[in-house]
């Protein structure tokens, strides 16, 4: 993966050639990450499409039939669908369901997050990609805005964009469960059916075990063993099918024709169709090539599918057909196993390397889904959890120890629970279909809004690729009794929490906008605010980006002194991948310049790394020095004004600018310091015991007094210490709300609020630095 840190890869319109070196190299590693679940499906394609619904008959046409849709499945879908057309809809370079509702929020105003502002839109990454909405077609700019109009569109959205990703949720419980024991089942060939049923399940349960309990050493120690794993595993399937092609039946290109799924539909009718649930195993993995696409790039990814990992299937789908085709009548009633089809001499190495290629595709969905439920929490709808960064050169690599141990439960369960790849099958077969379709329909609407596309267009591809989706969602929610209704049931608890989580993060926010206090109510004050001021610096948490929150006048109500320097804390998500760090901060004033209050707004993507709190307290210091430093007139720092006409000036972090940096007492790095041109700003010979803090502000005539001043006094604050104010909010339901509404927020909000984290920069702030002051909530 080649993203560090908070390193933003420049977007241009222009866009940088890559080296061929470099797409070879990414296209080389995107071979571990993106497809190790797709490489491992010949383990159980054929054996779910025959489980029950067709027999493989001396004909040789189910065979060939299953055969013909698994070619035609796999050059429409992952070949056409996502290698040519859906990798182009990238959000700044990245992909997945969550990329594209973002692409939808900033085209057209859908967005969810409820303190979205207008400076947002001047992000550098916030961009219509070089494309201009007069490009449109009248049908288009009418759906645009019939979206923005209408609430419940809104939503619907947000809905879709939920049930797909609470389905690659299911994904990452299901395709563990499926890979890993399709790949034990291999030891059925070599033993009896009595001493199989007692080795298989706890053998797969083992792996699965010590595969989720590796996960909180990361994947930066073995990541470098995924690619040759899987390149391995492709080699070996490939060469086992080109030898059954070649020994069994050479003539069985001849069911790569469309006409043998008409036969085999033909003669199987109903059973037939059924079994199209089992086929569409075979493009499990899919989605990967599209959710992981900001680790690498879409030429590499294009280059590995087309030339490396489709020819290796479609020879291994093609040997096993050739095998079977002339293998009617097996003495095992593993009949129309993977493994059945392997010659005899190398079953047992290749069963040890699809074990260590099922371990690796089973990562690749685990770690998918640690990203995406990340990704969900920044957006605001699921419940703040710890997401702990396994690497600290890899981007991406994070481990989440509540998703993990519920996601290894969750596995075990499916595994003991089913006991066989049927039924597996059909669970994990429904849970992919479904997140294709979710992308066909969010993808028709970035073909009219992001692209500009014709309508006519997007009624086309949804058409063509709905069509073909529909018919295998239709196959795989027939099987609902027989294991499909497993991702529908884990969909409809993860999607309950995401949008209760949401819903109740919603009117909390609109109670804290309807409720602020009035600028007037602080100007009354005066800058003292009526209470004593004493040195340090006073960190108030909230989710507004402009006015006072009524919390504010709780303090000042209540407590006889309050801190010389105040800072309203707002850190929010924007429907951006990344914030580049000279566009992470928004600093501006609350009141007169006497009153020392200010307020700063982070913002971050929903890609992106927080910082360790220590980091973030020096950047977030040094934003509102700089910001000190370059206020005038003449500033060519870019200056918006928000709603409440407070001016807020885009600050980047210490690391990203030439402005104030900060030395304390103890830093190793001070040569950075001693390079700059500066001009002191010294300390009060006072305070000696405390740590020693200074600013060193490049040399410029234009900073007058008062602003020296004025640093001098963040400066004296900063050495005071800081003191992190956190509002604890009980949310309860207005009096004569609906009984669905109270069970929503008195129940639901309420025990995820109290099950979560709180905000990220305050989980290691020692106790005595931390006032908490509880509110309620009537919303």
């Amino acid at each position: 993966m080649d993203l560090e840190g908070e390193v933003v890869i420049p977007r241009s319109p222009v866009k940088k050639k890559e080296s061929w070196k470099t797409v070879l190299s990414l296209a080389y590693q995107s071979l571990g990450v993106v497809y190790g679940d797709l490489s491992t499906s010949p383990l159980y394609v054929y054996k779910s499409a025959f489980a029950e619904d067709i027999h493989h008959s001396d004909t040789n046409e189910e065979i060939f039939g299953v055969l013909s849709f698994v070619f035609w499945t796999l050059t429409l879908m992952p070949l056409l669908k996502y290698v040519f057309i859906v990798l182009r809809a990238d959000d700044n370079g990245e992909g997945g369901t969550f990329a594209l509702y973002s692409l939808l929020c900033r085209h057209a105003r859908v967005c969810s997050l409820p303190n979205c502002q207008l400076a947002d839109e001047e992000l550098s990454e916030y961009k219509k990609d070089g494309m201009a909405s007069s490009n449109g077609s009248l049908l288009g700019s009418s759906l645009k805005s019939t979206l923005e109009k209408h609430k419940i569109l809104h939503r619907l959205l947000l809905v879709l964009a939920l049930i797909g990703t609470c389905m690659v949720i299911g994904d990452g419980v299901l395709t563990p469960a499926i890979s890993v024991f399709s790949a034990v089942s291999g030891l059925e060939l070599s033993m009896s059916k009595e001493q199989h049923r007692y080795v298989e399940v706890p053998a797969a349960c083992a792996i699965l075990i010590f595969l989720f309990a590796l996960q909180h050493y990361g994947t930066n120690r073995v990541g470098f063993l995924f690619a040759p794993v899987v390149i391995t595993w492709l080699l070996c399937i490939s060469a086992i099918g080109v030898y059954n092609i070649f020994h069994w039946n050479p003539h069985v290109y001849k069911a790569l024709s469309p006409y043998y799924m008409y036969k085999f539909l033909k003669k199987t009718q109903k059973g037939g169709w059924m079994s199209l649930g089992g086929i569409l195993l075979c493009i499990t993995g899919s989605e990967a090539m599209f959710a992981d696409l900001g680790h690498f790039s879409q030429f590499s990814i294009k280059i590995a599918f087309t030339f490396v990992v489709y020819p290796s299937l479609i020879l291994a789908y093609m040997g096993q057909a050739a095998y079977l085709s002339r293998h009617h009548i097996l003495e095992t009633d593993y009949r129309i196993g993977f493994y059945v089809s392997v010659p005899e001499k190398i079953r047992w190495p290749v069963l040890v390397i699809a074990i260590f290629a099922a371990v690796v595709g089973s990562q690749a969905i685990i770690t998918g889904t640690f990203s995406i439920i990340k990704q969900c929490s920044a957006l605001g709808c699921f419940p703040k959890v710890k997401i702990i960064h396994t690497s600290s050169k890899i981007h991406g690599q994070i481990y989440i120890p509540e998703i993990n141990w519920t996601l290894m439960l969750l596995c075990l369960a499916v595994t003991v629970g089913f006991r066989d790849t049927k039924r597996m099958g059909n669970a994990s077969g429904l849970a992919v279909i479904t997140v294709m379709l979710v992308t066909t329909c969010l993808m028709s609407l970035v073909i009219v809004l992001c692209w500009h596309k014709s309508v006519f267009l997007a009624i086309l591809f949804i058409f063509f690729f709905g069509s073909i989706e529909a018919l295998y969602f239709s196959a795989s929610l027939i099987k609902f009794l027989e294991g499909a209704w497993v991702p529908i049931a884990l969909a409809l608890i993860f999607s309950a929490i995401m949008y209760v989580w949401h819903y109740g993060t919603l009117k909390k926010y609109e109670f804290d906008v309807q409720n602020k206090v009035s600028i007037n109510w602080l100007l009354a004050l005066g800058p003292t605010l009526g209470i004593v001021r004493v040195r340090g610096i006073g960190l108030i948490h909230t989710e507004l980006v402009s006015g006072i929150p009524a919390i504010f006048s709780h303090f000042v109500t209540n407590l006889p002194a309050f801190h010389q320097v105040v800072v309203f804390l707002c850190i929010k998500s924007v429907p951006v991948p990344h914030v580049s760090p000279e566009e992470r901060f928004l600093v501006g004033r609350v009141g007169p310049k006497e009153y020392r209050l200010y307020r700063c707004i982070a913002r971050y993507g929903y890609r992106d790394i927080h910082k360790d709190d220590l980091e973030f307290e020096r950047d977030l210091i040094c934003s509102i020095a700089e910001f000190i430093r370059s206020e005038r007139p003449e500033c060519s720092i870019l200056t918006i004004d928000s709603e409440n006409d407070e001016k807020m000036t885009v600050i980047g972090t210490s690391s990203s600018n030439l402005g104030v940096r900060m030395h304390e007492d103890g830093d190793e790095d001070s040569s950075e310091i001693a390079c700059t041109s500066e001009v002191k700003v010294t300390k009060s010979p006072e305070r000696m015991l405390r740590k020693r803090v200074r600013f060193v502000v490049p040399e410029s005539p234009q900073t007058d007094n008062d602003a020296k001043e004025e640093l001098r006094e963040l400066m004296e604050a900063r050495e005071a210490g800081m003191a992190f104010i956190l509002g604890h909010s009980y949310v309860r339901a207005k009096k004569g709300s609906s009984l669905v509404k109270k069970i929503v927020i008195n129940l639901g909000y309420d025990f995820l609020r109290r099950n979560s984290r709180g905000p990220t920069y305050a989980l290691s702030i020692p106790h005595a630095s931390t006032l908490e002051v509880g509110m309620v909530y009537l919303v």
